[in-house]
C-alpha cells in the first residue's frame, strides 16, 4: 500500500502538514520541535515508522510501538517537557500496514491561552513555528506576541510609563468631544474635564495595586501625538494607500503614512481614511419608509467596521504595521496579530474577543464599532445584497498577520468567465458550480488554499482538496508549498520563459534540467541575450540548492535577480526552486511593503504580464 493510500485511508488530505520521522532508536528528540511548531502554527500529523529516502518515503516500521506510545503521553503530560499537553487520546494511534506498525500523533493547532506551546521549560528557547521550509525556533518577539495573546489581561490597559495628558494631541480629543457631543449632547461625560473622560474611557487608570495612575496604552493610541507614539512604540506604522492608477511607475496614487504632517493616532487615521474609501463607492442608494433617500448604505457601513475592525484589533506592540490598501477592484485590511477566535466563529458570527477592549469601547462612544460578535456579519450582508464575492479573512501564521479582502466583483463576471474559458477551454462547459467557483475564486485572489473555498461551499475539505488536485493536474492552477501551507494560484499567463533563449551547455546539468523543462515557451523575453538568462541562473544557483537558505541570503539573491531585469513570481519560484506562494508570502509581499521592490502594475496585482522589479529602476534594456 502506498504513504497515499495510507492518508486516504486514514483522511489526512495532502493539505494537512505531516511530519514524517523513523524513530528507530526510539522517540526522536525532534519531535518534540515539530509538536511545538504544529500546535504554535495550524496543526498536523506527526508520523512514526517512516523513513525518507532520496526523496521517497518507506514503511519501516516500529519495534515496540506500545513502549513508544506510553513515552510520548509521560512526555506529553510532564510540564517540564511541554508546556501545554494539547493532545487527547484519540490523537495518539497505532496503525498497522503490511505487518508494520506506524504511530500517527495528531498535533491540534492551540488556542490562543495555550500559546506559545514550548518545550523543556523555555518558552525564550523551546518555541518553535512551522513554515514552507519546516520547523524554526521563534523569535523572541514573536514568542511575547503569543504570550501577549495568551494573558487575560487587556493589551490596551496598561500604564505607559513616563507619558503624560501632553503627549496627547488636543486637536484630536476636542474633536472626538465634539462628535461625542453632536451623537449623545445630554452625556455625563460631557461634563468632565480631559483626565477625567479619559479614565471613563479607559485612556487614563489607576493601578490599586501599587497606586500609580496615568496614561494607559489606548489613550495614547487614541489620541498620542506622532512623538508620542514612536516614543512609546518605535515600530508604530499605520498606512493607508489608493492603488488607482494603470502606470506601473505609480507604486500609489494616494498615499496617508506617518511623516511628520499629521498626528497619526488611530482617531485621526480612521476620520481621515474613511472618506476616502467610501468616496466613489459605485452604489445605489436606498429609500427609507418615508421615500427619503438614504446616502449610506449597508456597504458604506461595511467599509466602516472593516475599517473600525482592523484598528480595535490590531496587536499595537508588533513590529508589523497596520495597512488598509483601496484599489479599484477590492479593498484590502492588514493588521498584526492572529484571529482570536476560530476563523469559522467569525463567518458565524455572535462571539467577540476583542484585543483591545478600551479602544473598542472609545469608537463605540462614537457609534462605531458592534460589540456582539455581529460587525463581521454586516459585512457579509453588504456583500451578500451586492451579490459580491464573499469577503475573505485569511491569517499569515508565520508572520502573525490577519487580512481581510472585499472585492468588489460579481462571483463570475463577463470578463473573469472569458479567461476561465481560455485556461479550461472546451471543459469549461462541464464544469459543476464548485469547480468554477475554486477557479473564479483563484482567479479574484490570486491564490487560495482550500480553507478559503470553504466559507463559499457545503463541501467537504477533501472533496475540495480532491478537486484542487485535479485542477493542478489539468494545468488550470499551480500549486505552491506543503501541507497546510498549499496554495493554489491562478496561472500566469503570458509569462515568459526564463530559459528558452539560451543555447549551449554551461557545464551544469542543473542548469541543463532546468532548461529542458522550459523548452518551446512563448515569451515577451524571448530576444533576451542568451548572457541575461545565464546571469540569472547563476545569481540562484547558491540558493537553488540549498533546501534552507538563510532569509537575509534569500532577500539578497531576489534583489540581484530583479535588478537584472523584472522577473514574474513564477520565474522567481523556477530560480529559486521555492514555492511561489511561500516566496510571495515570506519574502516578496514584506519587500514590497518595505520599498525596496515594486510591481511593474501595482493598481492591478492579478494583471497577467505582473513582474517584480527593483524599487527605482526601470526595465532592463535588451
Amino acid at each position: 500500500m502506498t504513504l497515499e493510500e495510507v492518508l486516504r485511508r486514514l483522511d489526512i488530505g495532502e493539505d494537512q502538514d505531516i511530519e514524517f520521522k523513523l524513530a528507530d532508536g526510539g522517540l526522536p528528540k525532534a519531535l518534540w520541535e515539530s509538536f511545538s511548531a504544529f500546535a504554535n502554527t495550524e496543526g498536523g500529523t506527526i508520523v512514526l515508522g517512516v523513513a525518507e529516502k532520496g526523496g521517497e518515503h518507506e514503511f519501516v516500521g516500529l519495534r515496540s510501538a506500545n513502549r513508544l506510545v506510553k513515552t510520548f503521553w509521560d512526555a506529553h503530560n510532564n510540564p517540564q517537557k511541554l508546556s501545554s499537553p494539547v493532545c487527547t487520546d484519540s490523537d495518539v494511534t497505532v496503525h498497522r500496514w503490511e505487518g508494520k506498525d506506524l504511530l500517527f500523533i495528531r498535533v491540534p493547532r492551540a488556542t490562543r491561552t495555550q500559546r506559545p506551546v514550548f518545550i523543556n521549560g523555555n518558552p525564550l528557547t523551546g518555541t518553535f513555528k512551522r513554515n514552507f521550509e519546516g520547523d524554526y525556533r521563534c523569535t523572541e518577539s514573536e514568542v511575547r506576541q503569543m504570550l501577549r495573546d495568551a494573558s487575560d489581561e487587556l493589551q490596551d490597559a496598561g500604564i505607559v510609563e513616563g507619558f503624560r495628558l501632553e503627549d496627547l494631541d488636543s486637536e484630536s480629543l476636542k474633536a472626538f468631544r465634539n462628535r461625542f457631543g453632536s451623537r449623545e449632547p445630554d452625556h455625563p461625560f460631557l461634563a468632565l474635564d480631559d483626565k477625567e473622560l479619559l479614565r471613563q474611557l479607559g485612556g487614563w487608570r489607576l493601578d490599586r495595586s501599587t497606586g500609580r495612575e496615568g496614561l494607559t496604552l489606548a489613550g495614547l493610541l487614541m489620541f498620542g501625538t506622532e512623538r508620542g507614539l514612536l516614543d512609546a512604540l518605535p515600530r508604530y506604522q499605520v498606512d493607508y494607500q489608493e492603488q488607482l492608477s494603470d502606470d506601473p511607475e505609480r507604486r500609489w496614487t494616494y498615499r496617508l503614512t506617518v511623516d511628520g504632517k499629521w498626528a497619526p493616532n488611530l482617531f485621526n487615521f480612521y476620520y481621515r481614511v474613511y472618506p476616502r474609501l467610501v468616496d466613489g463607492l459605485a452604489v445605489p442608494f436606498k429609500l427609507d419608509d418615508r421615500a427619503t433617500r438614504v446616502d449610506e448604505t449597508h456597504v458604506h457601513e461595511a467599509l466602516r467596521e472593516a475599517l473600525v475592525n482592523t484598528l480595535i484589533h490590531a496587536d499595537h506592540q508588533s513590529s508589523r504595521p497596520i495597512s488598509v490598501i483601496k484599489r479599484r477592484d477590492t479593498f484590502m485590511f492588514l493588521n498584526p496579530g492572529r484571529l482570536r477566535i476560530p476563523r469559522e466563529a467569525l463567518y458565524q458570527g455572535g462571539i467577540s474577543d476583542p484585543r483591545n477592549p478600551s479602544l473598542q469601547k472609545m469608537f463605540q462612544m462614537l457609534g462605531l464599532g458592534e460589540k456582539a460578535g455581529s460587525g463581521f456579519q454586516k459585512i457579509l450582508r453588504a456583500w451578500r445584497e451586492q451579490h459580491w464575492l464573499i469577503p475573505l479573512v485569511s491569517e499569515n501564521a508565520a508572520l502573525e498577520m490577519t487580512q481581510v479582502w472585499l472585492p468588489l466583483a460579481s462571483m463570475i463576471p463577463d470578463d473573469v468567465e472569458r479567461e476561465l474559458r481560455a485556461v479550461v477551454g472546451d471543459a469549461y462547459g462541464s464544469l459543476d458550480e464548485l469547480g468554477r467557483v475554486i477557479l473564479m475564486l483563484a482567479h479574484r485572489f490570486g491564490e487560495i488554499g482550500n480553507a478559503d473555498i470553504q466559507p463559499y461551499r457545503g463541501e467537504h475539505p477533501r472533496e475540495i482538496g480532491g478537486r484542487l488536485k485535479r485542477f493542478v493536474d489539468a494545468g488550470w492552477l499551480e500549486k505552491g508549498g506543503h501541507g497546510r501551507g498549499t496554495r493554489y494560484r491562478w496561472p500566469m499567463l503570458g509569462s515568459s520563459d526564463l530559459f528558452s533563449a539560451t543555447t549551449g551547455d554551461s557545464g551544469s546539468s542543473q542548469h541543463s534540467e532546468l532548461r529542458s523543462q522550459h523548452k518551446g515557451g512563448n515569451s515577451q523575453h524571448k530576444d533576451l541575450p542568451p548572457q541575461h538568462t545565464e546571469t540569472l541562473i547563476s545569481l540562484a544557483e547558491g540558493v537553488r540548492i540549498r533546501k534552507r537558505a538563510k532569509p537575509e541570503e534569500v532577500r539578497r539573491v531576489i534583489l540581484a535577480l530583479c535588478a537584472v531585469r523584472p522577473l514574474s513570481l513564477g520565474e522567481l519560484g523556477e530560480l529559486l526552486a521555492r514555492a511561489p506562494a511561500s516566496l510571495q508570502n515570506h519574502y516578496l509581499t514584506p519587500m514590497l511593503k518595505e520599498g525596496v521592490l515594486q510591481l511593474m502594475y501595482p493598481g492591478h496585482p492579478n494583471h497577467p504580464q505582473q513582474r517584480y522589479r527593483v524599487a527605482g529602476t526601470t526595465e532592463a534594456s535588451e
